[in-house]
């Protein structure tokens, strides 16, 4: 609908899509993950959804860790 979008996540129809579909992505994967199941792409697709939407997550957390850790 609109080509200048930086990502599809931003088109509405998208948004609300994957908006309905959260709760069960998430189950999905803590699910396969309880199991035992590897399932890195939904882990992988959500961490990236979860940073995406997230204006100062991705940069505290990485920042955290370097506390952390000392590097």
């Amino acid at each position: 609908k609109n080509p200048e979008l930086p990502n599809l996540l931003l088109d509405d129809f998208f948004k609300k899509a994957v908006m309905s579909c959260q709760a069960g992505w998430r189950t999905a994967v803590s699910t396969a993950i309880q199991h035992g199941v590897p399932a890195p792409t939904f882990s992988t697709a959500l961490a990236f959804y979860d940073g995406y939407r997230s204006a100062t997550l991705p940069a505290n957390l990485l920042q955290a860790q370097r506390d952390y850790f000392g590097a």
